[in-house]
């Protein structure tokens, strides 16, 4: 099979004939063979009916119904799992990506050989509320992760190489980072394609402003775990030995005051216990002592750790 398209979706019934129409008719007008992935994240509108008749006109499709809602990630990554196509392509439900696009970005893959292709919607249909931010969290990301090639790493239409989306974990939020995951994991030949962004035609956006504080919060995230994964405690032991030296160091320096100034029958001599750098000593060798714990429970939970996708499926098609 050359192409699987895995398509995450919630309360997009109003779309997906339309969607799975234009894939089709791009699939045969270029003599792919494809499936079409439909992960049905727990909506609550008629996406599911809409899937199974779907089927019943297009074997070609497969669909996965979430009891609830999971978030994109985990819709991602169990298409992920069961996609069988040597390229890898993921998009919107919402008709903002182009199906044109996917031949394209199937002939970067498989010609220029690219691990992994990501969208550019370089003209974006979007208030300035929405781009603006994005523009700043793109910044921060090129930044952090060393992919300098991507302007847009939230971009839902990509395309991957099978052997990415089976070596590589989305799971929380991550899916706005998946190039910097699979960076992490070793597929470091990542290109960009300017995309069409197409006004959205049915329904109304499924993120509020919350994905980005959570996108923040997740770009940390995937720092840490991209470096420090694998030995957690070279950070947590690192800040804590700082935190642990600094607090004996200025421990010793108040014990030298204090017999210093008893020897030199200084007055107004106060007790060690009275000084404030006293407790800040105290609390940077207690943190230091702490981090360094943490760091060796981090050690033992990464060579036993369980996996962290384990989502109920209730029906598939």
């Amino acid at each position: 099979m050359n192409i699987s398209v895995v398509v995450p979706l919630l309360n997009e019934a109003e779309s997906l004939p339309e969607l799975t129409s234009w894939i089709s008719r791009v699939m045969d007008a270029h003599g792919l063979t494809y499936e079409i992935i439909l992960v049905d994240d727990g909506s609550n509108d008629d996406s599911w009916e809409v899937i199974e008749a779907l089927k019943k006109q297009l074997p070609n499709i497969i669909g996965i119904k979430f009891r609830r809602n999971y978030g994109k990630s985990a819709a991602l990554n169990v298409g992920f799992e069961a996609s069988q196509g040597g390229v890898v392509i993921t998009m919107d439900a919402d008709l903002q990506d182009s199906p044109d696009e996917i031949p394209e970005l199937y002939r970067r893959i498989t010609e220029d050989k690219f691990d992994l292709v990501s969208g550019w919607k370089q003209k974006r249909h979007d208030p300035l509320s929405k781009t603006l931010p994005t523009k700043v969290f793109n910044y921060f990301t090129r930044r952090m992760s060393g992919i300098h090639n991507l302007h847009d790493f939230n971009c839902g239409l990509k395309a991957y190489r099978k052997d990415v989306v089976k070596n590589i974990e989305v799971y929380g939020e991550m899916h706005r980072y998946i190039p910097v995951i699979a960076k992490w994991a070793g597929f470091t030949k990542i290109g960009e394609q300017v995309v069409e962004h197409r006004a959205r035609k049915y329904g109304t956006t499924k993120f509020g402003l919350s994905r980005f504080i959570n996108g923040f919060l997740d770009l940390l995230s995937i720092f840490f775990v991209g470096k420090f994964s694998k030995r957690p405690m070279h950070f947590f032991g690192t800040m804590g030995a700082l935190s642990f030296l600094a607090g004996l160091s200025i421990t010793v320096w108040i014990i030298g005051n204090k017999l210093y100034n008893i020897s030199m029958h200084i007055a107004n001599n106060r007790d060690v216990t009275a000084q404030p750098l006293f407790y800040i000593a105290l609390v940077a060798i207690v943190v230091g002592f702490q981090l360094f714990l943490t760091g060796f429970i981090a050690e033992l939970v990464s060579r036993n750790s369980p996996e962290r996708n384990s989502y109920h499926i209730e029906k598939t098609v």
